[in-house]
Formats: C-alpha cells, sequence, structure tokens
C-alpha cells in the first residue's frame, strides 16, 4: 500500500514538473516575440477612418526592423500615448525629424494653422482622419522611445485581411 501511495506521488510530482516546465518555456516564447518579434494591436474609433474601421481592426505590429527603429512617412505606428501611458494609439506618420509642416490646428472649429520643424530624434503622426484625430496637433512631435511597433497586417475584420504598407502623405 505505500508503495502504491509513493508512486502515485511520484509520478504526479513529475507531471507536475513538465507542465511547470512547458508553461515557463510557453511564458520565455511569448515573452520574447511580444517585446522583440511583433505584438497584436487593437485599434477602434474614426481617427484612422477610411484605413481602419471605426468599429474595430486587429493588426499585426512589427518591432524588429530598421524601420519600426526610425519610421517613414507614411507609416502606421503603434505609440505610447505621450497624454496617457496606458493608451497606445495608432496612427500614421506624416513627419519625420528635420521636416517642416504647416497644418491647421483644428479642422472642425477654425482654419488657424501653425507651422512647426520636427526636431531630431521624432515623427509627427496624424490620424487619417484629421476632423477626429488626437494626434500630433494637440500633444506635438513624438519622440522615437514611444513608438510601440510598425503596423504591418490587418488580421481582422477578415474581410480586409492583409499587408498594410505606407501610403504616401
Amino acid at each position: 500500500m505505500a508503495s502504491q501511495s509513493s508512486s502515485f506521488w511520484t509520478t504526479a510530482s513529475q507531471e507536475a514538473m513538465k507542465s511547470g516546465v512547458f508553461i515557463a518555456k510557453l511564458y520565455c516564447f511569448l515573452h520574447v516575440t511580444t517585446n522583440y518579434l511583433g505584438f497584436m494591436a487593437y485599434a477602434y474609433g474614426p481617427s484612422m477612418t477610411p484605413t481602419l474601421h471605426p468599429s474595430g481592426s486587429v493588426l499585426l505590429a512589427e518591432r524588429i526592423s530598421k524601420r519600426y527603429q526610425k519610421p517613414s512617412r507614411g507609416d502606421i505606428v503603434v505609440i505610447r500615448s505621450p497624454e496617457n501611458p496606458n493608451k497606445t494609439p495608432i496612427k500614421r506618420v506624416v513627419g519625420i525629424e528635420g521636416d517642416c509642416l504647416s497644418f491647421v490646428i483644428d479642422p472642425v472649429k477654425s482654419d488657424k494653422y501653425q507651422t512647426i520643424v520636427v526636431p531630431k530624434g521624432h515623427v509627427f503622426v496624424q490620424g487619417d482622419y484629421t476632423h477626429n484625430s488626437r494626434d500630433s496637433r494637440n500633444f506635438g512631435p513624438v519622440p522615437y522611445g514611444l513608438i510601440q511597433g510598425r503596423v504591418l497586417w490587418r488580421v481582422w475584420p477578415f474581410q480586409d485581411f492583409g499587408p498594410l504598407g505606407p501610403t504616401p502623405t
């Protein structure tokens, strides 16, 4: 009887160990994948209409290429919001360091415009639907360090599945 009990606990501990090792490997894989290669992002709201659906789009963003590290004009990027670090808006890069940009500050309320030069180490981001977008016109140019990734693919809604390449601005 004691032999059966010790055999049970030996088998149970071996199975628990195998499960624990599997979970640790899975966690390591997911950690490396999402922090160094790419991740899924969710975009909702009207600011990127017509490129993305206002009711929600699931996107695949990458963190590995040189273009992620220093995006080009037209790239769609996921940024950490300079106003609220818990938010990660998705916007289009319309200006890179050294660009001189003129833009309408609030197209809904007036036609008053502003001209700026994008500082070194920053990008100017804007939503595709400028009448309803909170972007660099409100919070200024975004430092490279706040860029979380560059959007590559639209995953959902499935009828729009496919690559999202840069669009000339």
